[in-house]
């Protein structure tokens, strides 16, 4: 904390013994922030068959993921203020029965414009996880235990993604696409009972602080924070271009490729297979070394990634061509993510769910324009081949932008910046 700061009432519950452990919030954190994907995941092998129940285009069906693209982009930023205004258990607890509502009504959809709308919902729902999630982590850890605790997240997050495609498959094949929101309507339901049982509140919040205008400061604070916009468009770049390709990859897996919807699933283990094992090289090496140190190998694995997609642009498609880089790619994204997750953070501890929020809406509303400027190629091979390389080079700027300046709260903070005044109002030193 910087000298002469005052705490806001609503400043986090820091304790010498935290409401909840590390493995507490690991598992509560990697719980909520897999919502999000794992209805992604579920949803995309069972794309090309809606397309086909509701005799419909493969446009309007890639709008239903871009939709709820949208939601979980624009929720997070009501969820993260008012989750500080009014604590992070009623909020989780009130978006988690709007995921419920949506799922419902996903699977009584008997139009697609139905289903779009039902997505959209669907992903309102879904966004509190994120913001809420990280907002916990910075209320009661810092430094070090912070990055293993999203790392740990990480390895969390990785398990579900992994498994949900081939899983969606398998109950698409057997029981029809509308049995997948049954299972995301279980799911819900079972997040909703843990959070009731085991999610202590974490901040003590002054309910006049709800107002539009409040929000509308906090979110122009940060938009005008130079480390903050930094670190978010390292992390936008990276994590962004997963969400883009994301809209992707059913379609040029499945039709340019001629994979089944389960051959698909298991596909896409080498994308959350990669980001797993990323995760737990990344657990292993942070026993060695700072969080911090090893995100330069991970921008380093995140170039690589992007120069390998760019074959595409001269090469028949295949499962190799397309599924190795991503693999190289999201390895890089599990070396870079909780060190300069915790360090966007850091500096914001009053404002903790506005910072998570607004760090989210950057990560998602990246993947969602991404997906948006695809959608215009027409050939979704040219266009993952063009815009992920893109946004990696993005984050890797970002990244070179980020070393250049001081900061004085980093995972690792350097000792000649540590008195001096933080990076504000500009991306380079005031």
């Amino acid at each position: 904390m910087m000298p002469g700061r005052k705490l806001s009432v609503s400043e986090p519950v820091l304790m010498r013994q935290p409401v909840m452990s590390e493995r507490r919030v690991s598992l509560l954190g990697g719980l909520f922030v897999a919502i999000g994907p794992i209805s992604m995941a579920l949803y995309t092998p069972a794309m090309p068959e809606i397309v086909s129940s509701f005799g419909t285009s493969d446009t309007l069906v890639k709008f239903t993921l871009t939709s709820y693209f949208g939601g979980f982009a624009c929720a997070q930023l009501v969820a993260g203020p008012v989750s500080d205004a009014v604590g992070r258990r009623p909020v989780m607890f009130g978006f988690l029965g709007i995921y419920v509502l949506a799922s419902m009504l996903c699977f009584f959809s008997t139009t697609i414009e139905m289903l779009i709308l039902s997505r959209f919902l669907q992903g309102v729902g879904a966004s509190a996880g994120v913001a809420i999630s990280r907002a916990i982590v910075r209320d009661l850890y810092t430094g070090e235990q912070s990055s293993r605790i999203m790392n740990l997240i990480g390895i969390i997050l990785a398990v579900g993604p992994a498994l949900s495609p081939t899983l969606g498959g398998l109950i698409l094949i057997s029981l029809g696409w509308r049995a997948i929101f049954l299972f995301m309507l279980g799911a819900a339901i079972l997040t909703l009972l843990l959070t009731v049982l085991s999610m202590k509140e974490t901040v003590r919040p002054p309910l006049a602080r709800i107002s539009l205008g409040g929000q509308l400061r906090a979110y122009g604070r940060l938009l005008t924070n130079g480390h903050f916009m930094t670190t978010s468009v390292i992390i936008g770049g990276s994590v962004g271009a997963i969400y883009t390709q994301a809209t992707f990859l059913p379609f040029i897996l499945m039709d340019r490729v001629g994979l089944t919807p389960s051959q698909f699933g298991i596909a896409m283990l080498f994308q959350s297979g990669s980001f797993f094992l990323g995760s737990l090289a990344m657990r292993y090496l942070m026993k060695r070394t700072s969080a911090y140190k090893l995100v330069f190998p991970g921008m380093m694995l995140i170039l690589a990634g992007s120069a390998a997609m760019l074959l595409q642009l001269f090469v028949e498609p295949s499962l190799l061509t397309v599924m190795l880089p991503v693999s190289i790619y999201v390895f890089g994204i599990a070396f870079v993510m909780p060190a300069i997750s915790i360090a966007a953070l850091a500096p914001f501890a009053s404002e903790a769910g506005a910072a998570s929020a607004l760090l989210g809406f950057v990560q998602m509303g990246s993947g969602l324009l991404g997906g948006s400027v695809g959608a215009l190629f027409g050939n979704p091979t040219l266009a993952m081949a063009i815009l992920v390389p893109a946004m990696g080079a993005i984050s890797y700027g970002a990244y070179r932008t980020y070393l250049s300046n001081p900061h004085i709260v980093e995972p690792e903070p350097r000792s000649d910046v540590m008195s001096a005044p933080p990076i504000g109002r500009s991306l380079f030193r005031d």
